[in-house]
């Protein structure tokens, strides 16, 4: 986490990948990858992060965090694109 508060995403991406392959806990899963979404959050990459999100709430339901990311994703989208391309964006 230290390399994500750092902005080290690259890294940080890195060793949330590794901690996938290790970790076996689904609940602990859920929150490695809603930070792997936050990061692509960042990056501005909204539809990964949506995935990533999509799939820590499949393991963890109960992860409020993962709810708002997605909300203010989508007002963002909706902010800055036309309702077409936002149907587009939201089916990827």
């Amino acid at each position: 986490m230290s390399a994500q508060s750092e902005g080290e995403y690259a890294e940080a991406l890195r060793s949330y990948y590794k901690a996938m392959r290790l970790e076996i806990d689904s609940y602990d899963r859920s929150y490695i990858l809603h930070n792997i979404g936050l990061i692509h959050t960042s990056n501005g990459k909204h539809a990964k992060a949506l995935e990533y999100y999509f799939q820590a709430l499949e393991r963890n339901s109960f992860l409020p965090q993962a709810f708002n990311n997605m909300a203010v994703i989508c007002h963002y989208v909706r902010l800055f694109r036309t309702p077409d391309s936002l149907v587009q964006f939201i089916l990827l």
